[in-house]
């Protein structure tokens, strides 16, 4: 772990030429070391770069302040976004990365989706795994097909389908390439989540990764 960069954070360096490296971004309650095993089994090799959100709530790490549950304080949420790119650059510096893939989780993938409309050249695109909309009125960006993962539960308690519907429409009217799946089950990961994510990456263009 070092911490001599803006964020606490893990890092792990790749062993597999042309694997796009992983910003991982955990939910509520996790931190830097939650999703290193998931990142090494979406893209075994990869470099893999993972934060711990500087908020807390009732002790628990978030990477930006909620009002209530689903009530983002959007201002907070710009703030920590592009404390977060700043965080991108000092680390892609360090280590001598490409621009990462965010893996988001939750909370995490919350911050990976206002990033993307914030400062979309701090990522090479983005899986989100029960992401719901950070911004309410986004700033006008240019994604540029850039390419985007979404995967939702259809038994989600936390993110209503409409929002996460909202949320795509929101990266898709801004230029991204999103693949948007809900799958039968709840917020929580499923195998199935694993398996798509997997897939998914594997099939990114190697010039996400130069």
């Amino acid at each position: 772990m070092s911490e001599t960069l803006s964020f606490t954070h893990r890092f792990q360096p790749g062993s597999t030429t042309g694997a796009a490296p992983l910003l991982l971004l955990h939910g509520t309650g996790g931190d830097e070391n939650d999703l290193l095993p998931l990142g090494a089994t979406l893209s075994p090799g990869a470099a893999l770069l993972s934060p711990r959100g500087q908020v807390l709530e009732h002790g628990m790490p978030r990477f930006f302040r909620r009002l209530a549950e689903g009530v983002f304080d959007e201002a907070d949420v710009r703030r920590r976004a592009l404390e977060l790119g700043a965080f991108i650059g000092q680390a892609r510096q360090r280590y001598g990365l490409a621009a990462p893939v965010a893996v988001g989780y939750s909370n995490g993938a919350n911050i990976a989706a206002a990033l993307l409309l914030l400062q979309p050249e701090a990522l090479a695109g983005a899986v989100l795994f029960r992401a719901m909309v950070p911004l309410s009125q986004p700033p006008a960006v240019e994604l540029a097909r850039k390419p985007v993962l979404m995967l939702s539960g259809l038994a989600d308690p936390i993110v209503p389908a409409s929002n996460s519907a909202k949320l795509s429409s929101q990266l898709i009217g801004a230029g991204a390439d999103v693949t948007h799946t809900t799958l039968p089950t709840g917020h929580q990961l499923s195998q199935a989540d694993i398996a798509l994510a997997r897939d998914w990456l594997a099939g990114l263009p190697q010039a996400i990764a130069a």
